[in-house]
């Protein structure tokens, strides 16, 4: 492990069954175990070292019973890198009107078809076991923004509680079972949290809870609060977080690793991140542009398109922009990480910034 000179960033590696990940390192949403208009291939020549699947999605449809026929994950969906899986308590948590929470764990109606499930801590653990992922997550009570002290405090009591269930039920040694740090918007709460789940023995630690609504900088503040009592010899996972911006300033707080659909749903909804700041391709601006859509960049879109074509294709509906989109913007993330990690081994992590228009 190499730390950056005037900043906290840490350069390491995780290693896993399925390969080695360079950290700090981005991880793409593949959702419902596709990263939408994208094939493994794609990802592969794109350089992404590790995606993150959902548990609650892949749990409801197509079934932890189909993907199990498989084998898992990897070779269900023909991916042989490593896989993150959430354990679905944000997804569980996030449809109030559909669940009720107990100390034995989350009982809620599928959003699909109306049917009943409870998932417990030791039914989350099994389910990513059977998923097969090579990073899995302990199941904790996410607390939404604003909300009490008191429920934060309790949310946080029985995430810890939660932690050793999980730990206590794990089978699978090839996986890394991480730990999750909760605790709101209150600092006192979110010390007590992270010392509790560190004193445990994951392999990594998470801090989740963050980017639900709250400013960027009372997310930064927490960030830069919390992750002092993380240990420094395991990977710390900022959950849901973010643009590039954010993923930068939270590197040099000393974070490793990063998910969000931002860079994805972004492409899909028309907006590109570029060294020059973030464009929209609908604008009228850009419909006779000859230039890529970023001439700093070799991806394939850059490469072979210009921005009055990808401005044709998505005001025409077509299916294509969004390949061709999701395709750049990845690439544009993945460099951002390898940006950041040569920053960091060569001491000036400090002085690299990004375009405000990338906020």
């Amino acid at each position: 492990m190499k730390t950056d000179r005037e900043t906290r960033a840490r350069l390491s590696r995780l290693a896993t069954p399925h390969g080695t990940v360079d950290l700090p390192a981005f991880i793409p949403v593949g959702t419902q175990a596709t990263v939408k208009t994208l094939s493994p291939l794609d990802l592969q020549e794109n350089s992404v070292q590790m995606i993150l699947a959902n548990t609650y999605h892949l749990y409801l449809r197509p079934g932890l019973e189909v993907i199990e026929q498989f084998g898992g994950l990897h070779r269900f969906m023909g991916w042989d890198g490593p896989i993150l899986t959430d354990s679905g308590g944000y997804q569980v948590f996030s449809m109030s009107a559909l669940r009720k929470i107990s100390e034995e764990g989350v009982a809620f109606q599928s959003h699909l078809d109306g049917s009943s499930h409870l998932i417990t801590p030791e039914r989350a653990v099994e389910i990513q076991e059977g998923l097969g992922a090579d990073v899995i997550m302990a199941f904790d009570e996410p607390v939404s923004y604003p909300s009490t002290a008191d429920y934060a405090t309790v949310a946080s009591d029985r995430t810890t509680r939660w932690a050793d269930r999980c730990l206590k039920h794990k089978k699978n040694d090839q996986q890394s079972l991480f730990g999750i740090i909760q605790g709101g918007m209150f600092k006192e709460i979110r010390e007590q949290s992270a010392k509790e789940i560190c004193s445990r023995d994951f392999g990594g630690f998470a801090i989740g809870g963050l980017s639900v609504g709250e400013s960027r900088k009372m997310m930064f503040d927490l960030v830069s609060f919390t992750e002092p009592f993380m240990p420094s010899d395991k990977p710390r996972y900022l959950m849901g977080v973010g643009t590039p911006s954010d993923v930068l300033e939270s590197v040099k707080l000393g974070i490793d690793m990063f998910d969000c659909v931002i860079p994805t749903r972004n492409a899909r909804n028309g907006t590109l991140f570029t060294s020059q700041g973030k464009i929209v391709i609908k604008h009228a601006a850009h419909r006779t542009d000859k230039n890529p859509v970023d001439p700093n960049c070799d991806c394939y879109t850059c490469k072979n398109f210009s921005r009055a074509y990808l401005r044709h294709l998505f005001m025409s509906d077509e299916i294509l922009v969004l390949r061709l989109n999701t395709l750049h913007n990845v690439h544009f993330y993945m460099n951002l990480m390898q940006t950041i990690r040569q920053a960091i081994s060569e001491d000036r992590l400090k002085d690299l910034t990004f375009p405000p228009e990338t906020i």
